[in-house]
């Protein structure tokens, strides 16, 4: 049985897709991704910075490169899987890691210019859905069914940690979309049911904490005024000033589920889908919607040089209005 990420729900959903016995779609994904006429419109779920450069990463193994604040963009040169990626992470302009569908993790040293396979498991479609580092040689990845990796020596070798179970019992099954660092010293998760999992010691053990919510949240963000932000399905967001001990209902204005969360200004900004785009000025208490006319399907949101928005979709690289 493969599963396989459901590509127009952005980030969030991997639900239990097809059958396939002869290995086709996991042969197909092992092989080196395509170099595409225009790979701006592929879908993307995830962006980041490598010191001034942007990088996105998305379906197909399209990992993408912009040294312009996304005037203009370049495919990486090399990238030894066609498997869909959903997050990419870098601890400075150099280094960075991205993680996808079946389990697969890519490390880069030079940029994003070229990227080396650390690990893939085509005998189980278990993606990987965000991925951080810590330092240079400590770093977590999350995914599907309650699986989190770990690896001290950069990548060169990741071992499973084991969570404990939910609330109310059952064996720790829960889908894990996004981690997380509060600036500070600890880990966040966000995960279904409204749970967020917090980690104290860089990542080896894990405590739940309830939003009071019920629906799946798929993105978090601390601010700088210390407050912990998660949100996620049909407009869902929750706020913790005190570490995640108690939780606080906001209300977004939308019922448009929520596909990231980035600090701006000192303040908030959010993406989701139906063309969500939301801010939350610096000691505001109310949240300022736009639903974009094209009603895209935004996955990711950054934040630029002239601190500008950045955006991502299923249908690549947007303008912003």
């Amino acid at each position: 049985m493969i599963k396989t990420l459901v590509a127009g729900i952005a980030l969030a959903v991997a639900t239990m897709a097809f059958a396939q016995t002869d290995g086709t779609v996991a042969v197909w994904s092992a092989k080196p991704a395509h170099a595409w006429a225009a790979p701006t419109h592929m879908m993307l779920m995830d962006a980041t910075r490598a010191g001034a450069r942007v990088v996105a990463v998305g379906e197909h193994g399209t990992i993408i490169l912009s040294d312009d604040e996304g005037k203009s963009w370049r495919q990486a040169r090399a990238v030894p899987v066609s498997a869909t990626l959903s997050a990419v992470a870098f601890t400075d302009a150099r280094h960075g890691w991205a993680v996808g569908q079946w389990g697969v993790i890519l490390a880069t040293a030079d940029g994003g210019e070229t990227w080396e396979k650390q690990r893939m498991d085509t005998s189980v479609d278990q993606p990987l859905f965000s991925v951080i580092f810590t330092g240079p040689q400590d770093g977590i990845a999350v995914g599907l069914w309650s699986l989190v990796l770990a690896t001290h020596d950069g990548g060169k070798t990741w071992a499973r940690t084991k969570l404990p179970k939910p609330p109310g019992g059952g064996k720790a099954d829960r889908n894990l979309y996004h981690i997380f660092p509060d600036g500070k010293s600890a880990l966040y998760i966000v995960s279904e049911q409204g749970l967020v999992l917090k980690s104290t010691d860089g990542g080896a053990t894990w405590s739940y904490q309830t939003t009071g919510g019920k629906g799946t949240l798929w993105t978090g963000v601390a601010l700088p005024d210390g407050r912990v932000v998660v949100g996620g399905l049909l407009g869902s967001i929750y706020q913790s000033s005190d570490g995640g001990a108690t939780w606080t209902a906001l209300n977004a204005g939308t019922k448009s589920s929520i596909t990231d969360l980035v600090a701006s200004g000192n303040g908030l900004m959010g993406v989701g889908l139906d063309g969500l785009v939301f801010h939350q000025r610096k000691g505001s208490v109310s949240f300022e919607v736009d639903q974009r006319e094209d009603r895209a399907a935004l996955t990711a949101v950054l934040i630029d040089g002239a601190g500008k928005p950045l955006l991502f979709s299923q249908d690549g690289v947007l303008t912003a209005r």
